[in-house]
């Protein structure tokens, strides 16, 4: 982690303290008795985007008077998935009731199951049953629903249109695009383009979670997940080994990435795309959220969406992504809570969230309502993307499995170590459950 992220979280750690500290001392429920026994406020930590605050409004709008949702904006302008994840996990620690609800990356739900309350009671079955079952599977963590979902995504490719005009094949290339192509024909494709002046493919390969849903959509390709049903480590086989090999070739042997995507997250990814005018970008399609600044009206005009390349002779995969929501075992105000959650279910919200957003809903109801999906049709594309997903592995040592082989990929892509190296001590490791120093 260098300093400046450093930087941000003593920061935002200090910061989060003196919001509550403010919130808590001079609300206006504080200063007003009468005011205190007729609005309760509750408190939401989340990326707060545009779709976010939109539906964030209409609650308080409508509950005016009675509830008010207060924000704490862990924005992923300043924080990644990880770093979010630590800040919290820091801030429930210490047990204070000042946060009410908070979003968790789905994988992170087993992590921070001990801090939250179960749900089935407290939401209608008619609500719960409304949920995609990709998303709800999420939410369940011993058997108990523990989360419920605010947006599900799954990994995709955006490519520029513009771009590929400019190839003589275009239309027969185009449409091996859109039906998943290759990774053979998308390395070979990489070699029409001038990598000076257009980076063909750019992913994120920096030493954090993102690199890992690479890694694990590969493997799915093969029909290898990392982690097998017994909890046995399933890395250093041939499907790990080719897996690797095609993420450490890209960059080191058809050159089809720059070597500096072994430094990039997201943001800095989206970054270097409209920068430098990339062909190919691995993403989510909550990228095009309106609050991307690194996108250009003109360059969002330009971005078509396709599914990401698979190994030939295999089904495509795509991972799942996605972000639930956790009430918080310490909060006070448990029947206001429920009250905006299930409100962030409802299909109002969910529509709200992907018209502003672009975050794709988890209402079932909304890909089955034909006025919706005729106005966004690329919802079926998503609805389609679904059924070929893939979770990353669903325990509840995740977080440092995940540490581990995220460090030894990222090594072996930088060229710091062979692709057998890296599987045999990524494997050794967790099986000895060290905890892996960054």
């Amino acid at each position: 982690m260098n300093s400046e992220k450093i930087f941000y979280i003593i920061i935002s750690t200090m910061l989060v303290t003196v919001f509550v500290l403010f919130t808590f001392i001079f609300s206006s429920n504080g200063l007003d008795s009468r005011n205190a026994a007729k609005v309760k406020t509750i408190y939401f930590v989340d990326h707060i985007s545009s779709a976010h605050q939109a539906v964030i409004d209409l609650f308080n709008e409508r509950y005016k008077g009675q509830i008010k949702v207060e924000t704490v904006n862990l924005s992923f302008d300043k924080f990644s998935t990880n770093e979010r994840k630590e800040l919290l996990a820091r801030y429930l620690r210490s047990k204070n009731n000042r946060i009410d609800i908070f979003s968790v990356d789905q994988i992170w739900v087993p992590r921070f199951a001990k801090w939250s309350i179960p749900l089935k009671k407290l939401i209608d079955t008619s609500e719960i049953n409304s949920i995609i079952p990709y998303a709800y599977e999420t939410c369940l963590w011993n058997d108990s629903l523990v989360a419920v979902p605010l947006y599900i995504d799954i990994a995709l490719m955006f490519y520029r249109d513009d771009l590929l005009k400019t190839l003589p094949d275009y239309t027969s290339l185009k449409k091996l695009i859109n039906n998943s192509i290759t990774w053979n024909d998308f390395i070979h494709l990489s070699k029409q383009f001038d990598k000076n002046k257009n980076p063909f493919y750019l992913f994120q390969a920096d030493d954090y979670e993102g690199l890992i849903c690479s890694f694990t959509e590969l493997m799915a390709n093969e029909n290898n997940p990392i982690i097998g049903k017994n909890g046995e480590i399933l890395l250093n086989t041939p499907a790990g080994k080719k897996s690797l090999q095609l993420l450490v070739d890209l960059v080191n042997k058809n050159n089809a990435s720059p070597q500096n995507v072994s430094y990039l997250k997201e943001n800095e990814s989206f970054r270097y795309y409209a920068k430098n005018n990339g062909v190919f970008l691995r993403g989510w399609p909550s990228m095009i959220d309106d609050k991307n600044e690194f996108l250009s009206d003109e360059n969002r005009s330009q971005l078509q969406m396709a599914p990401l390349p698979h190994f030939e002779g295999t089904k495509p995969k795509f991972v799942f992504g996605g972000w639930n929501l956790m009430i918080s075992k310490f909060s006070e105000r448990m029947p206001e809570v429920i009250k905006f959650t299930r409100f962030l279910l409802s299909e109002e919200s969910q529509k709200l969230m992907y018209e502003r957003g672009r975050y794709l809903p988890i209402n079932k109801k909304l890909y089955d309502d034909t006025t919706f999906t005729k106005k966004y049709p690329e919802l079926i594309f998503f609805n389609n993307l679904f059924k070929q997903g893939v979770h990353r592995p669903f325990i509840a040592a995740y977080t440092n499995v995940s540490d581990i082989i995220s460090y030894y990929i990222n090594r072996a892509i930088k060229n710091e170590i062979s692709v057998d190296d890296a599987l045999s001590e990524a494997t050794r490791l967790i099986k000895d459950k060290a905890i892996l120093v960054k």
